[in-house]
């Protein structure tokens, strides 16, 4: 069976994945794959604070799925504001390394569409127009943030 999307130029950034046909809301489009490495092999191979481009998604809290390494084209799903897919980690019953990130159709997308997904970016520092303007959305999408970043929460220190 023929998958329902593309691969082609997007006007989003890059390469983008676009419906060739309807796809209904909850249909499993694709599983993210690539390398295995660890957070800190992640850390060591990519700036990804200051590139404002990745391919990597979170598998586990210590193990990242490197795309950029025998990375399938699940990679070229770009981020918007207003999203027509949702990736859902599909747990292994015994083994968190077999454990899977599937991209799934979170509302029904009609042929030509361009798939998207919340990328839900953060990091531990605080966000400044730099770094807001490394990771600048150009999705679209009327409630547009402008940034491909969440909102920055610092931890709350406890007090007395």
């Amino acid at each position: 069976m023929a998958r329902p999307f593309r691969v082609r130029d997007s006007r989003i950034h890059g390469k983008g994945v676009f419906a060739t046909e309807d796809i209904p809301a909850g249909t499993e489009l694709i599983e993210y794959t690539g390398k295995l490495i660890t957070r800190a092999e992640a850390d060591e191979l990519y700036d990804e604070i200051y590139s404002g481009h990745t391919f990597l998604m979170e598998l586990t809290e210590d193990w990242i799925i490197d795309a950029n390494q025998n990375g399938n084209d699940a990679r070229w799903i770009n981020h918007s504001c207003a999203p027509n897919c949702i990736p859902y980690q599909h747990e292994h019953p015994t083994d968190p390394l077999k454990n899977k990130v599937i991209i799934e159709s979170s509302r029904d997308i009609k042929k030509g569409e361009e798939l998207t997904y919340d990328y839900g970016i953060s990091f531990d520092i605080p966000y400044t127009e730099r770094l807001k303007k490394i990771w600048a959305c150009h999705c679209g999408a009327p409630n547009c943030s402008g940034t491909m970043l969440k909102p920055y929460e610092p931890e709350r220190e406890e007090r007395d």
